[in-house]
């Protein structure tokens, strides 16, 4: 059962198949070079697949994230542990004309409470790609720590941040 949370501005909640074209959209765009894209709209339904399957296989995952007012998908953000994955990570994607808001650290923030509260993870880190400044600042947001670099055979360079405690966090 996925559940769903709420923040002031964003609900969260399970990815359907009413999201694949805002994310086709999104991985069709150089925005998503970041996170494996450009992608055809292929590839981008495996992917919709892939965070969907998460929550099968580990019991947690990403959530879809929407403008609670207008219904409009905001985002993918939430916990990711897929295999070759150093650790859990907290992770966000931002789609098409929603980054600048606040949204992805807003998120970010329910999704690691939420983690940390009902999974009992008293850490994570997160992976953001070399050049995705954005994404580094949000972690910066949320109070992470840079720790070092991480090398994926498919996503490349990266750097690690690590997120605060849950004592640390709140």
């Amino acid at each position: 059962m996925i559940p769903t949370l709420h923040t002031d501005r964003l609900t969260l909640g399970p990815l359907a198949e009413r999201h694949f074209e805002p994310l086709a959209a999104f991985y069709a765009s150089d925005r998503s070079k970041y996170v494996g894209g450009p992608l055809t709209a292929e590839r981008t339904w495996r992917m919709l697949a892939t965070e969907a399957g998460h929550w099968n296989l580990r019991g947690y995952g990403r959530f879809a994230v929407e403008e609670t007012a207008t219904g409009a998908m905001v985002g993918v953000i939430g916990p990711w542990n897929p295999h070759g994955w150093p650790e859990p990570e907290l992770g966000w994607d931002l789609m098409n004309g929603f980054e600048g808001k606040g949204y992805a650290t807003e998120a970010a923030k329910a999704a690691r409470d939420w983690a940390y509260t009902t999974l009992g993870w008293t850490t994570a880190i997160s992976l953001v790609a070399h050049g995705n400044d954005g994404s580094a600042r949000v972690a910066q947001r949320l109070g992470c720590t840079l720790e070092g670099p991480y090398s994926h055979e498919i996503f490349g360079e990266m750097t690690v941040w690590r997120h605060p405690g849950q004592e640390s966090s709140q």
